[in-house]
């Protein structure tokens, strides 16, 4: 990919890729159709996971690879797991673990390792 699509906009590479697997995604959405319109809270929440958690997500990872690089911008992906433990301990009171604090302590320190100059 990187030798293809060296010169391509990387929105349109992303617009690209979201437009395949929505194709994909398509037939066993098509298969699976509910009998009946989801309440206005459901589709609130769809629309809200489209554009917040994919197309505003996208943006703003495209805009942070720009800033910092691919390498650096790659370290997102492995804090988020610690992320998810901090929200789901705070938001849903899930417990914490020391495993949990071990393993974050171990994905931050990679971090800061892999980005260090």
């Amino acid at each position: 990919m990187a030798r293809k699509l060296a010169g391509a906009d990387d929105l349109s590479v992303t617009a690209g890729a979201l437009g395949i697997a929505s194709a994909v995604y398509a037939v066993p959405a098509a298969l699976t159709w509910p009998s009946e319109v989801p309440p206005p809270s459901v589709l609130a929440a769809l629309a809200a996971l489209a554009v917040l958690c994919t197309a505003l997500a996208f943006l703003l990872y495209l805009r942070l690879i720009a800033e910092a690089g691919p390498l650096r911008a790659e370290v997102v992906t492995y804090v988020n797991p610690a992320v998810a433990v901090i929200l789901g301990a705070r938001v849903l009171g899930e417990p914490v673990t020391v495993p949990m604090i071990v393993a974050f302590v171990l994905i931050i320190a990679g971090s800061v390792l892999a980005t260090r100059a």
